[in-house]
């Protein structure tokens, strides 16, 4: 059952692309807002063919009509968060940088999506130093992986210490957080995530869960992060709260058998009887 939102609900925005699979992209994004009792809008970048398994193909929508998106939801919706995932183009992620500059994106959560779970690249060359000189200056909380810390950085992201590293690397271009999210790092029980605010480090860790239903992870937990943020939360409560969602939505899917590939999370505790949102 979804949170109980008396009066109007809060309203947030995903900036990202579709995912014609369900399991990724603006469709995780928008499953998880609902999941907190938030209203979710969206604005399209990217339209893609991809499934548990693969990504097959991805058309690009134009920058001007992302900015006609954009306009058309922020002008009418009071949004209370926004996040971004895939921006598709060096020149779509501009025009969405210069509406964050004029602080028209709040609380924004910028989930750098360079390349797919596949290895294939999202965005065009030269994105990585765009993310971090147009978008990061105006972001409340950045979440690289491991591997799109490296790209940013320019730097071998593998273990903890480097993950450290990596978030004190990026906290120099101005996000007020820094999350280098761990999920791909090669132990078998420990998922952390190197969380840097204010200048102090903390860890979030939950035990990993053993399945291959994992697609749409990092989607969901900027998207969970921006739900807590729009209900009012403060960001490293929001973050927190965004890990035991993230955990307790793969838990709820490790035994499904939804496709060939790695499937998507169990954003609505289909297989728990209780809420999946703290």
């Amino acid at each position: 059952m979804n949170p109980q939102v008396v009066g109007n609900p809060p309203v947030a925005l995903s900036i990202a692309g579709s995912d014609s699979g369900g399991g990724a992209g603006l469709q995780a994004d928008l499953k998880t807002f609902a999941a907190h009792g938030v209203f979710g809008t969206s604005v399209v970048t990217a339209v893609t063919a991809q499934n548990t398994a693969a990504v097959l193909g991805v058309e690009r929508v134009d920058p001007a009509f992302v900015d006609l998106q954009l306009e058309a939801v922020l002008d009418d919706l009071a949004v209370a968060a926004v996040k971004t995932g895939m921006l598709a183009s060096s020149a779509t992620l501009a025009a969405v940088a210069r509406w964050a500059a004029a602080g028209r994106l709040p609380n924004l959560v910028v989930d750098p999506v360079l390349v797919s779970s596949t290895g294939r690249p999202l965005l065009d060359d030269g994105a990585a130093r765009r993310y971090v000189e147009l978008l990061f200056p105006h972001a409340l909380v950045v979440t690289p992986n491991l591997g799109e810390a490296a790209l940013l950085t320019g730097t071998e992201v593998d273990d903890q210490p480097s993950m450290e590293r990596a978030a004190r690397r990026l906290a120099e271009y101005g996000p007020a957080i820094v999350v280098v999210k761990g999920g791909h790092l090669g132990d078998r029980h420990r998922a952390p995530d190197v969380v840097l605010a204010e200048g102090r480090l903390h860890v979030l860790e939950d035990e990993r869960v053993d399945t291959a239903n994992d697609h749409g992870t990092g989607c969901t937990l900027s998207a969970a992060t921006a739900a807590h943020l729009a209900r009012g939360e403060e960001a490293l409560e929001a973050l927190e709260k965004a890990k035991r969602f993230v955990s307790a939505a793969l838990r709820g899917a490790a035994q499904w058998r939804l496709g060939a590939g790695h499937g998507p999370l169990d954003h609505f505790g289909f297989g728990q009887r209780a809420s999946l949102v703290p």
